[in-house]
């Protein structure tokens, strides 16, 4: 009977605990934060973005099983689920963007807009605009996300197609080129004029170097500047085991943000920012030996988080929801990554980076964490196991965030209950 009572009151907890996590949408947050699922299965969500009507948009990175690439999901009868659910666009990719009333979108290779009505409709799913076209796609970090300043200025992401811009790519040894001749055409952003039609790369201006890949990007209002989160190298141990051992490299590169002003170099591929010793070190491939320093030229992160998370998505909070400490921060997303054997993949998850005066404090806090689920009692670590992987961000107009997942296609909504 004993038994059986223990056995009865494991299976009431787990029944009370799994009833809660749906309440919560499977999240864990801060007190007085709730998470619902606004959408689930739409296909590999990337980034999104909202209108001022609460209209969501996503970018998928693979036409859905419909054959769609850009879905538009409504909450028409207010009752926090999407249920007007459609897509047009066969083109792949990761950027999203809504301006005035118009949508941006982008594949690997270009910037298309779409007109939108009243009713936050677009008008010409079939007939886009070209903003820009020809950049860059050498398929390794090839994604373009991108974001606009207040005066009407486009800024993507041009990742650079290679770890370490060695003379001969992911090889243990290889040194690495100086210069680096992929830096006059990748890892960096570009700065593209919003308002005009069929520009090329070559219209484009080089914004920012030295920056490996840039997935999450935003503009920060408040101080009117550009925000971008760096995916640092791979491989230091497999490239030079006599100066990394795997328990180092599972903690090396940090993860970095920076606040980029016009014609800053982060340093890609010279050096690298180590979380650990707080300073830029010189890359292997440039004569480092783990503790060299890396140049002052070299720009500084605002936040260095630790290795191997893979930040996907910025968003700065502006909406008057959530309480004060959240206004004007930043929002980070991690969907996780495969390179710390020996530590627990780690990631799946929403930072949150506090600012003052503009500028960040340095901490930061997981805000939103769960995404990944739970297998046997334990957190899923597995990226390919992982029930979701936060990627996108975006701000609704009751100042709620939603958040993409780029597995399976989940959009979760988290609130604050005022």
């Amino acid at each position: 009977m004993k038994k059986q009572i223990q056995i009865l009151s494991i299976s009431l907890f787990a029944f009370c605990s799994n009833v809660l996590a749906q309440n919560n949408a499977g999240l864990k947050l801060p007190e007085g934060f709730k998470a619902s699922l606004y959408a689930n299965n739409i296909g590999s969500a990337r980034h999104i973005a909202v209108t001022k009507s609460g209209v969501v948009f996503a970018k998928l990175n693979n036409p859905n099983k419909e054959g769609n690439s850009i879905v538009r999901l409504e909450d028409a009868n207010n009752d926090g689920v999407a249920e007007k659910i459609n897509g047009w666009a066969k083109f792949g990719g990761t950027g999203i963007y809504i301006k005035g009333n118009s949508l941006y979108a982008s594949s690997n290779e270009a910037i298309f807009k779409y007109d939108l009505n009243s009713k936050d409709e677009v008008l010409n799913p079939l007939t886009p605009v070209t903003i820009v076209s020809g950049l860059l796609d050498r398929r390794q970090h090839n994604s373009k996300s991108i974001t606009f300043d207040m005066a009407n200025n486009i800024y993507v992401n041009i990742g650079a197609y290679s770890n370490a811009c060695q003379e001969k790519d992911r090889m243990q040894g290889s040194q690495g080129m100086m210069p680096c001749p992929i830096l006059d055409s990748a890892g960096g952003i570009w700065k593209f004029d919003g308002s005009k039609q069929n520009q090329t790369y070559k219209d484009g201006k080089r914004y920012a170097t030295g920056l490996r890949n840039v997935i999450g990007l935003d503009w920060n209002t408040q101080t009117n500047q550009l925000f971008v989160a760096q995916h640092g190298r791979d491989q230091l141990n497999s490239f030079y085991p006599n100066l990394y051992t795997d328990a180092q490299n599972a903690e090396l590169p940090a993860e970095t943000f920076y606040a980029i002003n016009e014609g800053d170099n982060a340093g890609w591929p010279y050096v690298y920012y180590d979380p650990i010793q707080h300073k830029k070190i010189v890359s292997p491939e440039y004569g480092g030996d783990s503790k060299k320093e890396g140049a002052a030229e070299f720009k500084d992160p605002a936040v260095a988080f630790p290795a191997h998370m893979a930040p996907m998505g910025v968003l700065f909070y502006t909406g008057d929801q959530f309480p004060a400490k959240y206004k004007n921060g930043a929002f980070i997303s991690f969907h996780g990554s495969w390179n710390r054997s020996p530590l627990p993949q780690e990631g799946f998850f929403v930072a949150f980076v506090p600012f003052k005066d503009g500028k960040a404090t340095g901490d930061w806090e997981i805000f939103a964490n769960g995404f990944a689920g739970m297998e046997d009692g334990v957190k899923v670590t597995n990226t390919s196991k992982a029930k979701a992987r936060p990627c996108g961000l975006a701000l609704g107009p009751d100042g709620s965030i939603y958040v993409s997942d780029d597995t399976k296609g989940a959009i979760f909504k988290i609130s604050y209950n005022k």
